[in-house]
């Protein structure tokens, strides 16, 4: 494949993901942040530098399967009903059924499909548990729930960030790889702290929106 067909298929890959951020207004920059900050942590942990092109692409189509969810949900200010909410959930499989067809993006398929699965078996949309989720994903999952609580949303304001940091250090081991949240923190020269306000936090928010 030549130098300028892969620079017109990594520019429609940004296209699609600003188009999807042009949908929702409150996720714009998003998928850049998110973005930057996965391939900083990607370098740092060594991983395999082959795959360094597929894991920005998956970055960059981590939400493409919210096309499919209409915008009243996409959208909504306040709390998603359960109805709602499983429509949201299905996203992962909508984003493997629209990238496992084109063969150019089906090494980026792990972000997209994996990055809701958690550590301890809980997430979507298969219940991976611990190393059966891609490293990728893995990897992703503290990126895209930092990035996201860390922004402002209609539905409230943007969390402080030695919130955001007990946040993941309380999931560690649960929601993330311990690894990879040690990772991240050192990365960020963060250091957590007990905070007796988190947990009241977290759930004085609408937790099916903290991070889709």
């Amino acid at each position: 494949m030549t130098g300028q067909l892969v620079s017109a298929y990594d520019s429609t890959i940004e296209g699609w993901s600003q188009a999807l951020e042009m949908r929702n207004q409150e996720t714009e920059g998003h998928s850049q942040r998110v973005a930057d900050l996965t391939m900083q942590l990607v370098k740092k942990m060594c991983v395999d530098e082959t795959c360094w092109v597929h894991i920005h692409r998956g970055v960059l189509l981590h939400d493409i399967g919210k096309m499919v969810v209409p915008d009243t949900i996409l959208c909504k200010a306040g709390p998603l009903t359960e109805s709602e909410h499983q429509i949201m959930r299905n996203h992962p499989h909508y984003a493997k059924d629209l990238l496992i067809k084109i063969p150019y993006l089906a090494p980026a398929l792990e972000i997209p499909y994996c990055h809701h699965e958690k550590w301890d078996g809980s997430g979507y949309p298969r219940g991976l548990r611990g190393n059966e989720i891609p490293l990728e994903a893995r990897i992703f999952s503290v990126i895209d729930v930092w990035d996201a609580m860390r922004s402002k949303r209609s539905y409230r304001d943007a969390i402080a960030e030695h919130q955001v940091i007990e946040y993941l250090n309380i999931e560690s081991g649960r929601s993330f790889d311990p690894v990879i949240v040690n990772e991240f923190f050192d990365m960020m020269n963060f250091k957590p702290h007990a905070s007796s306000e988190l947990p009241r936090l977290i759930l004085s928010q609408n937790p099916q929106k903290l991070n889709h």
